[in-house]
């Protein structure tokens, strides 16, 4: 089960990092938006050890701070 959680995890930091690869191209409220919504996303897996409704919650959570925090 350790495994498949260290996959998982592995596999949102990857996604994450993709995504915000491209970022170039948005605005700076945007940006912070997909910054915040990525660092939600980590920080809920590693919470909630992986699950993806914690994966989510985080990701929702970060968004809705980044998004809030570039006005």
């Amino acid at each position: 089960m350790k495994t498949m959680q260290k996959v998982s995890f592995n596999a949102v930091v990857v996604t994450a990092l993709l995504g915000l690869g491209a970022c170039s191209g948005m605005s700076s409220q945007g940006q912070s938006t997909a910054i915040g919504a990525g660092a939600g996303a980590i920080g809920g897996a590693v919470l909630t050890g992986g699950s993806a409704a914690g994966t989510v919650g985080g990701a929702v959570v970060g968004g809705v701070i980044g998004h809030e925090v570039a006005k």
